[in-house]
């Protein structure tokens, strides 16, 4: 396999420079105060005084959930990156002083958890099933590589390279070792990013170790759980025998062919698989990873890009199960499915990995975070009726209006951290190929084989479809291929052009190719269009029987009661319906409406009657949709993705 290289860019997309502009304004400052414990009426975090009591500073209890120690690294991470593209004199200033707590609190043979620290200090690696001891550690070390990169200070990564070399000692197959992993996967695609950073061939091994061990005879968990006499964290008390398919340890995971079990530990793992079928050419490994996309991706993913159906368990279930108004479809899943696709890319740069992560990017990610930068979704759904979501114990997970924190905040920092790093999932590169996975406007440079080269993209997504590149070769440069994505949504309706004049081009696993000798300045038009789609979901999805979606470019559509009324179960498209898009500068933010004729079934006088004789009156109604990712922004209301069509194409 070729190694893909990816390349540092900067991003100047006036719609994502809006996101990242609140990320780092707003989103940063605002999610520090939740950390310390300082945003009224949000549930408290405890994270940075669970480090005070752990390195001494402070007397008192551990509070939170065991993995609370992941709020405060992923959100140093989202600091890290927000500090490679602008440095902050004053959030660097923060930052090091957590990470001076951080230090603080880590025990001399390198090991850092304030749970075990402060509440079980005698208990260390007993209980790998429930207590994310490895996972609290992967994101510890995906922020020291990120805070090295970024600013070029050490501490904090050293303080990660302790822990993973104590990790390295504890964990293996040696006599004396363990022979296990962690019941949700992190540290594998974490040990991978600090071997590239490091170059120390010891966290490659031992990430391949966690990878290769998990789902081999006898199982390691099934173990565990009965020499720690049945007992589970969660519970207090005995339990049955742990669904070890849960967490995706049913199998090796080379023989692991559907998506199953907790939907972000699912994805985490395949990151790493990808990763290290990357770094080790793991042919097997890079199979099996086709195959877990594939099953994710065409049989358990909804439209909005957003995965893991149920809420028991913050699951998978099986395929084609994607109910809408009971969907799970956590955001975190969602920020893995980007991870994952992102790794693929690594591994062979093919459209329908960047169409999945753009669907996730532009729909779920954004989605679940308000335009203020202070309330999100944990939990995603595809309709929303506020009265159940309140009232019926099976529909409580789903909120019809963003919350301020959570006590198990893994989301919000998450999300920060992923807009924060968008400029890395742009663009990869080969020996002699650019690659553009998403129409992002930026600056980038790469280095191939011939020399560096310059490009720099414009881009009018998500309002149109019109992209434009200018090349800059370095003088050694001569020839190389740029190669594009033709995405799904275009329908093959894209135009190429260079310097003004319309050019062919290969087309290749999904990508544009133009292969050609460059010069400084040339100028390349990718114009695509963005038709107004009318989208069925397959008999299967049976939640979408008789129903239809709107899509426009990456930009999944829906329907809230602030535009249509309630209820908008009396709703209907016509299926021959002509839709209009409408870019509206004062709503929302500036969004594209899409406008198109409907029906409304007719509110004549049903007495109090539930059921009659099917009569049905309708009237004509125009019907008014905005982006998934902007609702809930105007109050509570009722919303829906999927509305029910009538009359024949």
């Amino acid at each position: 396999m070729e190694q893909v290289r990816s390349n540092k860019n900067t991003i100047t997309d006036a719609y994502w420079s809006n996101y990242r502009k609140l990320v780092r304004e707003t989103v940063l400052p605002y999610q520090w105060e939740a950390l310390n414990d300082r945003v009224p009426g949000a549930e408290p975090s405890r994270a940075i005084r669970n480090f005070r009591i752990a390195s001494g500073l402070e007397e008192g209890e551990f509070s939170g959930f065991v993995f609370q120690d992941s709020d405060l690294y992923k959100w140093l991470e989202a600091v890290a990156y927000a500090l490679d593209d602008s440095r902050d004199a004053a959030l660097e200033r923060i930052a090091d002083e957590a990470i001076d707590l951080i230090a603080a609190a880590q025990r001399p043979d390198g090991y850092v958890n304030t749970y075990y620290t402060v509440k079980e200090p005698g208990n260390r690696w007993t209980n790998l099933l429930d207590c994310h001891e490895l996972y609290c550690a992967g994101h510890l070390f995906e922020a020291g590589v990120a805070y090295y990169e970024a600013t070029g200070k050490r501490k904090l990564l050293d303080v990660g390279c302790r822990f993973a070399d104590c990790i390295d000692r504890t964990f293996g197959p040696n006599e004396g070792q363990i022979r296990g992993y962690d019941g949700h996967q992190e540290v594998e695609l974490a040990l991978m990013k600090l071997y590239r950073v490091t170059g120390n061939e010891a966290y490659l091994k031992l990430a391949c170790f966690f990878l290769d061990e998990r789902g081999r005879a006898p199982n390691f968990f099934e173990a565990e759980w009965k020499r720690r006499g049945r007992i589970s964290h969660w519970t207090g008390g005995v339990t049955g025998k742990p669904d070890v398919a849960y967490n995706q340890a049913h199998a090796p995971v080379r023989e692991q062919t559907v998506a199953v079990g907790h939907a972000v530990r699912a994805v985490y793992m395949y990151t790493a698989m990808a990763d290290a079928a990357l770094e080790t050419g793991d042919a097997s490994l890079a199979d099996a990873c086709r195959t877990l996309w594939t099953n994710m991706t065409r049989k358990q993913m909804y439209v909005t890009g957003a995965v893991g159906s149920t809420h028991h368990g913050e699951a998978f279930t099986f395929d084609y199960d994607l109910p809408n108004d009971t969907a799970y479809a956590e955001t975190c899943a969602s920020i893995g499915l980007v991870f994952f696709a992102q790794r693929m890319l690594r591994l062979e740069p093919r459209a329908d990995y960047a169409d999945a992560m753009e669907r996730a990017l532009y729909n779920t990610v954004v989605g679940s975070m308000a335009l203020d930068g202070k309330h999100y979704f944990y939990v995603n759904p595809l309709e929303v009726w506020p009265e159940a979501c309140e009232r019926n114990p099976g529909k409580k997970h789903a909120k019809a209006v963003r919350q301020p924190w959570f006590g198990c905040s893994c989301c919000p920092p998450n999300v920060a951290r992923l807009l924060s790093s968008l400029d890395r999932y742009i663009y990869s590169s080969t020996a002699d190929t650019v690659y553009v996975h998403l129409f992002i406007g930026s600056e980038a440079s790469f280095a191939l084989a011939s020399g560096r080269v310059g490009l720099t993209q414009t881009s009018s997504l998500p309002r149109s479809g019109d992209v434009r590149f200018v090349v800059s070769p370095a003088a050694a440069v001569q020839r190389f291929a740029l190669a594009i994505r033709i995405p799904a949504w275009c329908r093959g309706e894209a135009a190429l052009s260079v310097n003004g004049e319309s050019v062919p081009y290969a087309e290749r696993d999904g990508y544009a190719v133009l292969e050609r000798d460059w010069n400084e300045g040339d100028a390349v038009e990718w114009t695509l269009a963005t038709p107004v789609l009318t989208l069925e979901a397959r008999p299967d999805i049976r939640a979408n029987a008789g129903k239809a979606a709107l899509q426009r470019g990456p930009v999944v559509y829906c329907f809230e009661e602030a535009d249509n009324g309630a209820p908008l179960a009396a709703l209907s498209m016509r299926a021959n319906a002509a839709w209009t898009a409408r870019y509206d500068a004062d709503l929302l933010g500036g969004i594209v409406v899409l406008e198109g004729e409907g029906w409304r079934d007719a509110a004549d006088d049903w007495s109090d009657e539930p059921y009659r004789p099917y009569r049905r009156a309708v009237l004509p109604t125009t019907l008014r949709a905005v982006p998934y990712a902007v609702w809930g922004n105007r109050g509570v209301g009722e919303m829906a993705v999927w509305l029910r069509i009538t009359g024949t194409p």
